[in-house]
């Protein structure tokens, strides 16, 4: 893979478990938390930041509304210029609240989700979601349930470790599952799909890629080689795709899944079953079925809990995540260590031939002194983008952050 650029943000706004979506040229991060000496914080839930991919410059935006309580661990998905939020852990515990903000028209305003038709899905973390035909599907993640709520040991594994009381009498069980659920906010609607075919193990931590009408879920689970599976999100079939080859991804948790055309998707980073921060990258061909380990230039920039999402020309846009984890697999409590490295920086990942004009952009932007007279020869609009170029260029080092 060559190409690929890193941007640099500041250390203050370094963070993990945030929730990220790129519009157009515009990388939208919003939530997560760092460590500030040896301590855990989270960021507020009434600012989001924008990334201008083309210049390398941040900015702030204020968020107002009925504002989200601070989550962690939530999911996050955009549809249509409405960035929802749903699920989360909230002051140590459980929610299965849904927050929506439409960012389409600049006000930043969120709004409480009520009044919603169907049974909601129970309380829970750590889960994904899947985003087709105006349609917001999530599956799986790690939550409480109460045992009259438990009546399925194949979309329920109990966390035999850890069970609660929580505010009344009633028995709170804690575990995984591999539950599909589905949101449609035209009319805010839950339904429960009956899938089909080889369900996918309980989990959670795991990664999803939708591609095309499928939906794609890997990993999350304590075992050596990595798992795949796929719904067809229409017929609601799944699919446990096996694996011929002996070169594959190690098993792995807080990991990405990308999307990179309309048969492959990309794998980066995460954390091995044996606690080492991982920062391998490999492409997965739904055609053949084949992994295949990518070289790139950020095997020194091991990630997990990041953010991956596809950019321009098929890149692969990841933000943030961390260096260091110290994670106890079976039990509720995601222990940190103290000295956990969270990351601030844009890293791409170029996993296609860049187009002749994108060759161009990029040329002049690395080499302005030479060509600076040239430049003002071009059309207005076309200077405008050569000159977010020259900038993300000559600030990828210590790029500019600008709160409005």
């Amino acid at each position: 893979m060559a190409g690929e650029e890193e941007a640099q943000l500041s250390p203050a706004l370094a963070r993990s478990d945030h929730i990220s979506f790129l519009e157009g040229n515009t990388l939208y991060v919003w939530g997560g938390c760092r460590c500030v000496d040896g301590k855990e914080t989270f960021f507020p839930s009434d600012e989001i930041l924008l990334y201008d991919m083309e210049s390398g410059v941040w900015s702030q935006r204020h968020m107002g509304g009925e504002v989200p309580p601070v989550l962690s661990q939530a999911c996050g998905a955009y549809l249509q210029g409405v960035l929802y939020i749903f699920g989360g852990c909230v002051r140590n515990a459980y929610t299965n609240q849904m927050y929506c903000v439409d960012l389409s028209h600049g006000e930043y305003s969120w709004r409480k989700v009520t009044g919603t038709l169907g049974a909601t899905p129970s309380p829970r973390i750590r889960h994904s979601c899947w985003v087709y035909r105006n349609r917001l599907i999530y599956f799986g993640g790690y939550g409480c349930k109460t045992v009259s709520q438990i009546n399925n040991s194949k979309t329920f594994l109990l966390d035999e470790t850890s069970w609660a009381t929580i505010g009344s009498d009633v028995f709170q069980f804690w575990g995984w599952n591999n539950e599909v659920h589905m949101f449609e906010p035209a009319s805010a609607t839950w339904t429960k799909p009956q899938t089909q075919g080889q369900s996918p193990e309980p989990r959670s931590s795991h990664a999803s890629a939708t591609l095309g009408q499928k939906g794609y879920i890997c990993g999350g689970l304590e075992t050596q080689t990595i798992d795949i599976h796929c719904l067809d999100l229409t017929t609601w079939m799944w699919t446990k795709i096996d694996h011929h080859a002996t070169h594959l991804p190690q098993g792995r948790t807080l990991h990405t899944l990308t999307a990179i055309s309309d048969h492959k998707l990309f794998l980066f980073g995460g954390l091995s079953t044996n606690g080492k921060v991982l920062s391998d990258g490999w492409e997965f061909d739904t055609v053949t079925k084949e992994w295949r380990e990518r070289d790139h230039v950020h095997k020194d920039k091991p990630r997990l809990w990041h953010s991956a999402d596809n950019g321009r020309d098929g890149d692969v846009v990841v933000f943030g995540g961390s260096q260091t984890f110290i994670f106890l697999m079976d039990s509720v409590v995601a222990l940190r260590s103290p000295t956990q490295s969270h990351c601030g920086d844009v890293l791409l990942f170029q996993t296609q031939p860049y187009s002749l004009s994108r060759l161009c952009e990029d040329c002049i932007g690395k080499h302005t002194f030479s060509v600076q007279e040239q430049v003002s020869w071009l059309p207005a609009k076309l200077q405008k983008t050569i000159g977010k170029r020259i900038s993300y260029f000559m600030d990828n080092a210590q790029n500019v952050y600008v709160a409005t």
